[in-house]
């Protein structure tokens, strides 16, 4: 068995698998971040959201058991007495189709019954019935979650499952990991920024947006980017009952937070890679998401942006899937990142995958081997067609 795990990468996978490595094998990791601050991280800046209405069946697997974990992250996060509260709120997510959409619908919907996902196909005038605060003349299909879908606090995910760790042993060092140092298609050791040499028995690249040039130096091509997405906070004096977290045809998106709503849309023209977190494109608001709002929920004319922030998909260009598991070609280097936009949904899960496949050889609780680096390397991608 490995003793000495090295995690690169502290957000929401690693520190999820520092957790199950050290509750459910014993093992205690070392996991490295360079922004302990967590200023620019995905896990952070995320609007965690989990979903099952995914295109592919390990998706939707993968949401089944992270949502089983994050009802009762009070209970096994719990530290000392102090339980953290995640804000789970179970809403449902609503994907809107025009005619064209509605093939696509229905096949994904096909996927999802046979996974045992509870979500319903509307027609327009059942969509009125049920929502009649929603415009869908222009509607031709509609697909409902009825359970097992909402938002939660990503933040205090990140800090929960990062404060259990450490307390069954875990390590969280500020470091800036630079080389990865291995002999005979083995990694023994990562050198960082100020000078520290990390040895390690098994190594765990969950850099998310930035593991690809850490993977690189194992001679793995990972096709990881990072894709800025800008959120807006919204406020208005509409009241929407049973308010899901809504997909309109556009790609537009919209769900309730606190006493308003958050919103947010793919960018426009060119996906720069690693753009500012900074460069907020408020045009993006004014020309897109507002109108698209104003057309879909009428009460939105009123609708204004009070602020807003910016946080990183790590996304896989391939296949926009999660690359899980054994690096090609190197006998003790895992990898877990490129959820595209859905991995903190899935951490609980995934992080589980990782410290069986680390600790064990194998995968006990759930079989993530579709998500296996390898496809990459033979150019089998697996896509998931319900990117939000």
């Amino acid at each position: 068995m490995n003793r000495c795990v090295l995690i690169v990468g502290g957000g929401v996978i690693g520190a999820a698998t520092a957790y199950f490595l050290a509750s459910e094998h014993g093992l205690r990791a070392t996991v490295l971040e360079r922004d302990p601050s967590y200023r620019r991280a995905s896990s952070a800046l995320s609007a965690s959201s989990i979903r099952q209405q995914f295109s592919t069946p390990i998706n939707i697997r993968l949401s089944q058991a992270s949502l089983d974990f994050y009802r009762r992250c009070g209970e096994l996060l719990a530290v000392d007495g102090e339980s953290p509260d995640i804000g789970l709120t179970e809403r449902g997510y609503l994907f809107l189709a025009t005619a064209a959409g509605v093939e696509a619908l229905r096949a994904n919907h096909e996927v999802q019954r046979s996974c045992g996902v509870r979500a319903t196909l509307l027609t327009a005038a059942e969509l009125r019935a049920r929502l009649p605060w929603l415009h869908a003349d222009d509607i031709a299909a509609a697909s409902l979650g009825e359970e097992g879908e909402g938002w939660f606090d990503g933040y205090s995910v990140l800090r929960a499952f990062r404060r259990k760790a450490t307390s069954l042993g875990a390590a969280f060092e500020a470091a800036d990991a630079e080389r990865i140092e291995s002999r005979a298609g083995r990694v023994t050791a990562v050198h960082c920024a100020d000078g520290r040499r990390f040895e390690a028995d098994a190594l765990l690249i969950a850099a998310g947006a930035w593991s690809a040039p850490l993977a690189a130096q194992l001679d793995f091509d990972l096709p990881v980017r990072a894709r800025k997405r800008d959120v807006f906070v919204l406020s208005s004096p509409a009241q929407l009952p049973d308010c899901p977290l809504v997909i309109d045809p556009s790609g537009v998106w919209f769900r309730p937070e606190g006493r308003g709503f958050i919103a947010g849309c793919p960018p426009r023209g060119e996906d720069v890679d690693d753009a500012p977190l900074e460069a907020i494109d408020h045009g993006l608001f004014d020309e897109v998401i507002w109108p698209t709002l104003a057309h879909r929920v009428p009460a939105f004319a009123a609708l204004r942006a009070t602020g807003a922030w910016a946080g990183y998909y790590e996304f896989n260009t391939f296949d926009c899937n999660g690359v899980v598991g054994r690096v090609p070609a190197t006998a003790n280097a895992y990898i877990g990142c490129g959820f595209s936009g859905h991995g903190i949904q899935h951490a609980p899960a995934v992080g589980r995958a990782l410290a069986e496949l680390i600790a064990l050889g194998r995968y006990r609780s759930l079989d993530v081997s579709p998500l296996d680096p390898q496809r990459i390397v033979e150019g089998r991608p697996l896509a998931e067609r319900n990117v939000i």
